[in-house]
């Protein structure tokens, strides 16, 4: 008898996640890649596999611990058969030297064991092609254009009447529409101080609605053209697999999703999975149109009195500020401590200081456990997440905002057929070069794993076309192209904006991980004064171990403030390129800026700043 503690493995760019579901008990028996738990993050829900095969001898968490990386989820009776079995995370791309918290790069889904037999289409097929692409978010028609234009043949299937997916359809681009409208008013707001009084604002709510739309229209129109530009086949319908190399399309038609009953079957060398994910929906929460995911909170149908928001993570506070600022008064509940979970506590505190008149009730450490439809509205019912806390009384709201994640749609695609792995989650898990458990077909984007964000999936997407295309027509630099990048950016696109990109500081003291940090307050910034808005900070984190001597290379950054997403990527771009403080701080930035707080910061690493008060001796 071996016991051996499995624990949690690498999550990426997550210090703690919460406990939501137990999938195991003791005397279970589980194999190598069985999924154990499910935790959640503020984007969506995963699962953590076991590393080794045996029995459940005991469970050493609970529903709401917060856990993270080397976490002890269980305790197993290693069997002597596997005894020496290695751990089995799904692959992930290197990480750099210089930036440990950079495996949420290349940290797809927990893996699963291939699934052997894909079947073999005998029918006829009505198209071929060199690739098929399954969805056309960001991430399907990045992977479609570029295949194309690498001189491949392409077909991509898309069951919405328009390309973009969730992010240009009903995400990313109709929630910035709304963001920027939100923040206009407020800064209009904050301009009766300087003498400057526009009256109370006069909204339109079917007018607003319908800039969004066009908006939306605009940038979706001109996929369609780009698409045919390309000589892209474009085919409206849901994608299932029928063989290893065929797939099935049932067509759809009017504004949604309607299947019409059609079905035309695309024969392919390669296809590459794209099919994103979805939001989670509560099981206990009434079917009622006052209760609404990030797609229904996007309609705009009315502005309510009372909003809660469920989730304290980026998709629930960025759909708040808009309601907010329409007028709406908000509650919101959050399993965890702290909300917009990833960012550290110095933003955020930043952040909720200067929200704070938005909220009635921020209910942290605490659970949604009922919901009821009434005439008044929707009562919700709270408990508390921790053994021993309080829980809030019941509450009736107006509108209720489901923002507690998002799940992949792998278990839809009868990828099995393919001979394509899928966890029981719906994650399906993929190399470096974006390579499922079948050689010839690749998988990107949501449905490989964290962090589920459309930027990320737009540079899968290139790595798969190009893997495809170099072994296809015989190219060896483009068959060998992977993804391996050292960090992917997050923003909160709320008013002000939060963001970060690689180790944050609250990770470096997990890990035990010495920095160097440089902070630039947004005070000493003459571009933030005059803008009025100065509550900003930027703050970088440079290598500061015994063998970096001193000032090394960035690890990691992080700035709250207005525009801190369109300034995010320098800081990327730095850790991508290996910089250090001397080769940000004498990069000369453009006074006066927003932009030239990341040069102070790093400064102010270095010590060598003169726009903040000099350090004490």
């Amino acid at each position: 008898m071996t016991m051996m503690d499995i624990k949690v493995p690498d999550i990426g760019d997550f210090d703690a996640v919460s406990v939501i579901e137990l999938l195991v008990q003791p005397g279970d028996r589980v194999a190598v890649d069985q999924s154990l738990i499910t935790v959640e993050t503020d984007k969506a829900s995963m699962e953590i596999p076991s590393s080794h095969a045996g029995i459940v001898k005991e469970v050493r968490v609970k529903i709401g611990d917060q856990i993270a990386q080397g976490s002890v989820v269980l305790v197993l009776d290693v069997q002597e058969a596997v005894a020496g079995a290695t751990e089995a995370a799904a692959p992930v791309a290197p990480a750099a030297q210089a930036a440990p918290a950079a495996a949420v790069a290349a940290a797809p889904a927990p893996a699963a064991a291939p699934v052997p037999g894909a079947q073999q289409y005998s029918g006829a097929a009505d198209l071929d092609c060199d690739v098929v692409v399954l969805g056309g978010g960001p991430g399907g028609y990045s992977a479609a254009f570029r295949a194309a234009d690498l001189g491949l043949k392409v077909v991509l299937v898309e069951r919405y009447a328009t390309l973009g997916g969730v992010c240009l359809n009903v995400g990313c681009i109709p929630s910035k529409a709304l963001l920027h409208v939100a923040a206009v008013m407020d800064e209009v707001k904050h301009l009766s101080a300087v003498g400057v009084d526009f009256g109370a604002p006069q909204v339109n709510i079917d007018t607003l609605r319908g800039h969004k739309e066009k908006v939306i229209g605009k940038l979706t129109g001109g996929l369609a053209q780009m698409a045919k530009m390309r000589k892209v086949t474009v085919l409206r319908g849901y994608g299932q697999f029928v063989g290893s190399h065929h797939l099935s399309v049932e067509a759809t038609q009017g504004e949604g999703t309607q299947r019409s009953g059609a079905t035309q079957v695309v024969q392919f060398k390669n296809a590459i999975i794209a099919a994103g994910s979805q939001a989670v929906r509560l099981p206990f929460m009434p079917e009622d149109p006052r209760v609404v995911d990030s797609t229904g909170a996007l309609e705009l149908k009315e502005v309510p009195k009372r909003m809660l928001i469920l989730g304290g993570g980026i998709i629930g506070l960025e759909m708040g500020t808009v309601y907010s600022t329409l007028g709406a008064r908000l509650d919101v509940v959050e399993m965890m401590d702290g909300l917009m979970q990833g960012a550290d506590r110095d933003l955020v505190k930043i952040w909720q200081k200067m929200n704070a008149p938005r909220f009635d009730n921020i209910m942290l450490k605490t659970k949604t456990v009922g919901a009821e439809a009434t005439p008044e509205g929707i009562k919700v019912t709270f408990a508390a997440a921790e053994e021993g806390g309080t829980a809030p009384e019941p509450q009736t709201y107006d509108l209720v905002l489901q923002a507690v994640g998002r799940t992949p749609n792998g278990k839809k695609l009868a990828a099995e057929a393919a001979g394509v792995s899928v966890t029981d989650r719906g994650f399906i898990p993929v190399d470096i070069q974006m390579r499922t458990s079948a050689p010839h077909i690749f998988a990107i984007g949501d449905i490989v794993g964290q962090p589920m964000l459309a930027h990320k999936a737009v540079h899968e997407a290139h790595v798969a076309a190009e893997v495809i295309a170099g072994e296809l027509q015989g190219n060896k630099e483009l068959a060998a192209a992977a993804f391996n990048a050292r960090v992917i950016p997050s923003v909160a696109y709320t008013d002000p904006e939060v963001a970060w990109v690689g180790l944050t500081e609250d990770q470096a003291k997990a890990q035990g991980i010495k920095v160097k940090k440089g902070l630039f307050p947004w005070a000493a910034s003459g571009r933030a004064i005059a803008n009025g808005r100065d509550e900003g900070v930027t703050k970088l984190l440079f290598d500061d171990s015994p063998e970096a001597h001193g000032h090394g290379r960035i690890l990691g950054g992080g700035m709250v403030g207005t525009h801190a997403g369109d300034m995010i990527g320098e800081i990327a771009l730095a850790i991508e390129m290996g910089a250090d403080a001397v080769d940000i701080g004498k990069t000369i930035h453009p006074h006066p800026t927003l932009g030239e707080s990341i040069g102070m910061a790093a400064e102010v690493a270095h010590g060598s700043c003169t726009d903040v008060p000099p350090v004490r001796k």
